[in-house]
């Protein structure tokens, strides 16, 4: 059974409403179900992630991906297609291993943390603290830790929405600090992921002014048990620690931009972003190649129905994965825009379940038309507002309304930030029905007679 007709034969079952004319164009409906179809996503998803490949920010992998995208999108017919180039400082991985030394010697696998700081070549070796939660290391005494390497564990869980993320990612996004604080030498963190595979999960951490970075890694969750059980045994514990990683000082990164040009140069700009940047452990299929061609080829779909009244403008943007260093960067070049909506796709390419809005209660009409639409794709429509993503943040933040179309994120962080995150991992049917939800959107929003969102530079 193809999903195009598993979704509607159960909105069918449910007593869904199909989307009427007087609600949905008939032609939007149309190019909603044609995407179901799509091949330009995987086409994206699978070059990128073949001729480029890993991708980390500020490197030659990174500009080479950059030069891919803007071929790619010129030949795709997109308009303005362009890099805007920006420096950031960037850190690059080394040597990294680990070792229980006592009571019980053994190799661990792990790697190291963005931007952590290094061992030296010779390593260090020190006996471990653990912390069975993120809590725990944040109520230590004050150099509690000196000279030791702080272990931290933690609960997460697969959930559809991705909620734990937000709660156990504090381990690593904050714990190196606050051991750092605390006199560590070096830490541990249980990797923020869900799968029991021996591949750790990398992620950015920060050290705020004044605190010296300490090595910091991830150990993979088999790995983090195995440490746990060892510590269970009552007995001092020593772990030998390798890691050789740089900072190398500022760099070039990019954001990638494409346009669909509206025929309503006052109606204003819609974004639709992605991530072309990924970490140095997979090829960045999940995180985020699959969000750029989802975006791309919603909005190659709609350009090819004709001219829309809005502009739809495509973000790739760079560096996010260490900092959302692209982000920042395009709100600061382009702020004074008129920007109407805003959504991004980062968050792997399972199928589409929910969607969410933060328009004006002057475009609940819109809203009423995208849930009618999107209803037989088996996408419910959510009163939560929409907080947007992490490329588009300070635009939302500004006052642009944003869209999430929420992804399914129950194995999503299997792969997330480790070797894994391939393109093997992506289900070719639920990327079509993402672009199938992008294509409805995009579509709707852009046509929409309603007024969206004032100009930003006309509230300031």
């Amino acid at each position: 059974m193809t999903l195009r007709y598993s979704l509607l034969a159960a909105a069918a079952a449910l007593a869904l409403p199909l989307p009427a004319l007087a609600q949905t164009a008939p032609d939007v409906a149309a190019m909603r179900d044609a995407a179901l179809d799509d091949s330009v996503a995987w086409d994206i998803v699978e070059g990128l992630t073949t001729e480029v490949g890993p991708r980390l920010a500020g490197t030659e992998a990174e500009a080479r991906a950059r030069d891919w995208a803007v071929a790619r999108l010129r030949a795709l017919g997109f308009s303005n297609v362009r890099s805007e180039p920006f420096d950031m400082p960037v850190w690059v991985r080394g040597e990294e291993r680990a070792e229980v030394t006592a009571p019980f010697p053994q190799p661990l696998h792990l790697t190291a943390l963005g931007n952590s700081g290094a061992t030296g070549p010779e390593g260090l070796e020190a006996e471990v603290v653990y912390f069975p939660t993120f809590a725990d290391l944040a109520a230590a005494p004050d150099d509690s830790l000196a000279g030791k390497i702080a272990f931290v564990s933690h609960a997460m869980r697969a959930t559809q929405d991705g909620s734990h993320y937000g709660q156990f990612g504090q381990a690593r996004r904050a714990g190196p600090a606050i051991a750092a604080r605390k006199g560590a030498a070096a830490i541990l963190i249980r990797s923020i992921g869900t799968d029991y595979h021996r591949n750790p999960h990398t992620g950015g951490t920060s050290f705020p002014e004044g605190v010296a970075p300490i090595p910091a890694a991830a150990l993979a969750l088999p790995d983090a048990e195995q440490l746990e059980r060892i510590l269970a045994r009552g007995r001092p514990v020593r772990v030998r620690l390798v890691l050789t990683p740089q900072q190398i000082g500022p760099r070039q990164s990019g954001n990638v931009i494409a346009e669909v040009p509206g025929s309503d140069p006052d109606a204003g700009i819609i974004v639709a972003a992605c991530h072309l940047d990924s970490w140095d452990l997979g090829t960045g299929a999940f995180d985020d190649g699959a969000g750029c061609g989802i975006v791309t080829a919603a909005a190659k779909r709609v350009m090819e129905a004709g001219t829309p009244r809005r502009t739809i403008r495509l973000l790739w943007a760079g560096a996010e994965e260490v900092g959302v260093f692209g982000g920042r960067a395009y709100f600061d070049a382009h702020k004074d825009e008129h920007h109407v909506l805003a959504g991004e796709s980062d968050f792997g390419a399972d199928r589409v379940w929910q969607v969410s809005s933060g328009l004006p209660a002057s475009a609940e009409p819109l809203e009423q038309r995208m849930a009618a639409a999107l209803a037989p794709l088996g996408i419910a429509w959510s009163a939560t507002p929409a907080g947007g993503g992490a490329d588009i943040g300070p635009l939302v933040r500004a006052g642009v309304p944003a869209i999430d179309l929420a992804q399914d994120g129950t194995r999503y962080f299997d792969y997330h930030h480790t070797p894994d995150d391939t393109l093997d991992k992506i289900d070719r049917e639920q990327l079509q029905q993402n672009v199938a939800a992008w294509t409805t959107v995009l579509a709707l929003a852009a046509n929409a007679p309603e007024e969206l969102a004032p100009n930003m530079a006309e509230m300031r």
